[in-house]
């Protein structure tokens, strides 16, 4: 196993919430919600952020220098998600967890 430095541990972390938080609104709260929430490019960006944010964490697990490509993007997307979501409106737990996630993954692309 390689090291993972405790910066790394939280982006790790982070990305894993934010990608479970992503996934299950989307699926549960926006599908539940309709309207805007059910937009083909709201609800999209939720499913990409969701798979950035499992795939950031991936690369970081399996130790690949290539995590700093995907968490670059990954703040990204999450940045986006999380302006888009608050857009939307009644999304404040998606809102927190993909800026943290955008935060995190920052540091861990610099």
């Amino acid at each position: 196993m390689h090291q993972v430095s405790p910066e790394m541990k939280a982006c790790i972390d982070d990305c894993l919430a934010c990608y479970a938080e992503c996934l299950s609104s989307a699926m549960g709260h926006c599908l539940e919600m309709g309207g805007k929430h059910t937009e083909p490019a709201h609800f999209k960006l939720m499913m990409a952020c969701a798979e950035i944010c499992r795939t950031s964490a991936h690369f970081m697990l399996i130790g690949t220098e290539h995590h700093r490509h995907t968490c670059r993007e990954c703040a990204e997307i999450c940045s986006q998600c999380a302006d888009d979501c608050e857009r939307v409106g009644d999304m404040q737990a998606c809102v927190d967890a993909c800026r943290r996630c955008a935060e995190s993954c920052r540091k861990m692309a610099a």
